[in-house]
């Protein structure tokens, strides 16, 4: 015998079909840092190692450089053309996530080509001007301080005259340290941490 099917049954079992779907959705999960940092690649590199001479490395910085960077773009307390538009977009768990992402990296050594005389000079000048913070020949910062090491030249450049003309405020224990140099000594410092592997 043919079982007839009404409109009315149809519809009832479609709604039971898809209430049974719905049940069975899982609840969305928040993103995991690795998928936060994704935002990050097209300017930072894969993993936060850069290709972009005018952008830094992200791999292997501290967490608390990373979110006090991103804090500071958002608020606009740290000029960008860019960053700060983006950084408004994310929240702090955001930011956080990125720095549990990145601060986890492997280290990025870029090759750059240097001059060696200043490589040399910038080495005296680290030691003993910028040693207490920028530990390890600036490959790890003490709290906030990011890591200096093997960045790419012109971004150090760009970003230490950004400090002099006032576009960017400098730290006080950074001023203490930095004004007394010259623009010669202070490039001679910027070979040096390009140079570090």
């Amino acid at each position: 015998m043919k079982r007839k099917w009404s409109r009315w049954s149809l519809a009832a079992g479609a709604l039971a079909l898809s209430a049974t779907a719905f049940a069975q959705t899982p609840a969305q999960t928040p993103p995991t840092p690795e998928m936060v940092s994704f935002a990050c690649a097209g300017c930072h590199g894969t993993n936060g190692g850069s290709a972009g001479l005018l952008m830094p490395s992200l791999a292997s910085q501290s967490k608390e450089s990373i979110v006090d960077a991103m804090k500071k773009f958002q608020s606009g307390e740290r000029t960008s053309t860019i960053m700060g538009r983006l950084a408004k977009g994310f929240t702090e768990a955001d930011f956080e996530a990125m720095g549990e992402f990145f601060s986890k990296q492997k280290f990025h050594a870029t090759n750059q080509k240097l001059d060696k005389a200043k490589v040399k000079k910038g080495a005296e000048l680290q030691e003993a001007n910028c040693s207490r913070c920028h530990l390890d020949d600036g490959k790890d910062g003490k709290d906030d301080t990011p890591v200096m090491a093997s960045q790419w030249l012109p971004y150090l450049q760009m970003q230490m005259d950004m400090y002099l003309s006032g576009a960017r405020k400098m730290p006080e224990q950074m001023a203490e340290k930095v004004k007394p140099l010259s623009r010669e000594e202070l490039d001679a410092l910027l070979h040096f941490y390009a140079s570090v592997k």
